[in-house]
């Protein structure tokens, strides 16, 4: 009997108890295997482009960058990887930047693991999965589309994919010199990308860029500052 696992996957969550316990359920699988395991969504993405895995499983919430911009920047490298977020979070405004941003599916963390299997399997073969009861408000969503416009798109969508990095970086108290050390940048051009997110988003203090974070889903309100 051939026991390959021939659908490689890489884990991506803040909580090491999560990853861990998604590892176990999958290894359980006979044909998925965890090649990887990211803490942030920058590691994510230098995790994808290294390892060229077949699906990601990205939570939104993480610290750095989240799991909404580590998707656009991952499809940047290689749209044929396949992206499933698992998320606490399952309001309409999330699903439908992910989707937008080129995920396959979305799973709310109650999701069994059979499910989660399942998922996996299906976007592996493009197809789109959702939990049940997301796909449930989708297709309610859709039959009363005519004549209303859809969820209007957070202003963030706005901003480039830099911008997007140093406004999370901001919200989550890094000085200038932080921010540009961890993006590789001088502090000069995170000065400039500071003005113009306060521009665009007319917004013109810190504590206003982090409450637009917030409300926007780019960290979350207890989001952990410190990832070791």
């Amino acid at each position: 009997m051939n026991t390959a696992k021939h659908i490689t996957v890489l884990l991506a969550d803040d909580h090491m108890v999560v990853r861990e316990g998604l590892r176990k359920l999958l290894e359980a699988e006979h044909d998925i295997e965890v090649i990887g395991e990211a803490a942030t969504g920058r590691k994510a993405v230098e995790l994808t482009e290294k390892l060229q895995p077949d699906v990601v499983v990205m939570d939104i919430a993480m610290p750095q960058m989240n799991g909404l911009e580590a998707t656009r920047q991952i499809r940047k490298i290689n749209a044929s990887i396949k992206i499933l977020i698992l998320s606490a979070h399952s309001d309409d405004a999330y699903v439908t930047n992910v989707a937008e941003l080129g995920a396959s599916g979305y799973l709310i963390k109650q999701t069994s693991a059979s499910l989660l299997a399942a998922a996996i399997r299906a976007v592996k073969n493009g197809n789109d999965f959702y939990s049940p009861l997301i796909a449930k408000r989708i297709q309610k969503r859709r039959q009363n589309s005519l004549g209303r416009k859809g969820l209007n798109k957070p202003n963030a969508s706005s901003l480039s994919s830099r911008e997007e990095e140093v406004l999370q970086l901001i919200a989550e108290g890094s000085a200038n010199k932080q921010i540009a050390d961890s993006l590789s940048i001088s502090i000069k051009t995170v000065e400039k990308h500071r003005e113009h997110l306060m521009h665009k988003l007319d917004i013109h203090d810190t504590a206003g860029l982090t409450r637009y974070a917030i409300a926007t889903g780019i960290i979350e309100n207890s989001v952990q500052l410190t990832i070791v």
